[in-house]
């Protein structure tokens, strides 16, 4: 976020700023605190620091002006401002108007029904469920089409994670490997990933190629947060960091060893 909206004396100086730049010279302290909410005090002690650090010059007894560098760091601030004024309207449109897929066709301003179906928002013409919403647009069957005016909860079920265990290679890694309790633990329904390089030779070697490779522990928690459960073969040495996100998020999971037992 912007410094100066973290920094309550920033701001003030800042304000304080403008209103010399846009009172002129002249321009009374009292006039300024009134309009900015705080005492003539605090005003006159604000004024002295700007005028230590150079960006306001003192004129005279009661006048003053922006100086030079005073003038560059008020534009770099107001630069920071509006950067971040386009990022806070980026993110309000966002929550305003949303994007679903149209599950059959639809027109412009008509009223849809909103709901999750395989990890992605779908309108529906039909209104009788729990959230609605109004298309901004016509869009055809299988297109995007934005959504506002939304209003009621999107019903959903969280996904559930299957953890499959495979040894780490220090302890044998797929050599240790029941392939058969692997691919019978397997759904191909849902969403199949690999943490570790020992964990993808398994999947291989029962003929299953994962659909996460990178960035496996999000995915899946992504996943589960829109519905999808998912089967993630995972080297015992990254178990517990991958256990103690799914607990943060408040995910549910079951874990599964998949090492031979020894003869």
């Amino acid at each position: 976020m912007v410094e100066i909206l973290r920094d309550k004396s920033l701001a003030t100086r800042f304000q304080i700023m403008v209103e010399i730049a846009d009172g002129g010279p002249d321009i009374q302290q009292k006039k300024i605190a009134a309009r900015l909410g705080v005492t003539p005090q605090a005003v006159s002690e604000h004024i002295r620091r700007l005028v230590d650090d150079g960006l306001v010059i003192s004129t005279s007894r009661s006048s003053y002006r922006v100086s030079t560098h005073g003038v560059n760091w008020m534009l770099e601030v107001l630069r920071g401002l509006q950067d971040y004024a386009s990022f806070v309207q980026q993110a309000v449109t966002n929550i305003t108007v949303c994007a679903a897929i149209a599950e059959s066709n639809i027109t412009h301003g008509q009223r849809v029904g909103l709901k999750m179906k395989d990890g992605l928002l779908f309108a529906t013409t039909q209104t009788d469920v729990e959230a609605r919403g109004t298309a901004v647009s016509s869009a055809k069957q299988g297109e995007d089409v934005g959504i506002t005016e939304i209003e009621g909860l999107i019903a959903l079920t969280r996904g559930k994670v299957t953890i499959l265990q495979v040894p780490a290679i220090q302890k044998g890694g797929v050599r240790r490997v029941n392939l058969k309790c692997l691919q019978a633990h397997i759904d191909k329904s849902q969403r199949v990933a690999a943490l570790g390089i020992e964990a993808l030779v398994a999947l291989r070697k029962a003929g299953i190629e994962p659909h996460y490779l990178y960035g496996v522990t999000e995915a899946i928690v992504e996943a589960a947060h829109c519905g999808l459960s998912s089967t993630i073969a995972c080297t015992s040495d990254n178990i517990s960091n991958l256990i103690r996100r799914l607990e943060e998020e408040n995910l549910d999971y079951q874990i599964h060893d998949l090492a031979r037992k020894s003869v």
